[in-house]
């Protein structure tokens, strides 16, 4: 992985120039944070670059597609679907799963 680091070095862009720019992990079948996924839309594009290392089979890869909401990009070696959830729709989904852990 690094041909977005490359990317944003080489054009000297920053985050809060692009259109979408997210570094997170990526969970597994057992929601397990396993993998990472990067995602890059340059300003005034509508791709989205791709950077991720499969929850499931570790496959490391690059790739470029349009981008859209929902997002995610499916692992070219397994085919897991490496989603980017909203970061609001995330945090409610882990409070409300730790909430029932609690009860």
């Amino acid at each position: 992985m690094g041909k977005i680091q490359d990317f944003v070095i080489e054009n000297k862009i920053k985050p809060k120039e692009c259109v979408y720019h997210t570094w997170r992990d990526a969970k597994n079948k057992k929601l397990e944070p396993t993998g990472k996924i990067r995602v890059l839309v340059p300003p005034q594009s509508d791709t989205a670059m791709v950077e991720y290392t499969c929850p499931e089979c570790k496959h490391e890869a690059y790739t470029e597609q349009p981008w859209k909401r929902p997002f995610g990009v499916k692992c070219e070696k397994c085919g897991f679907k490496v989603t980017v959830p909203k970061m609001k729709a995330e945090a409610k989904r882990e409070a409300k799963a730790d909430n029932a852990k609690s009860d």
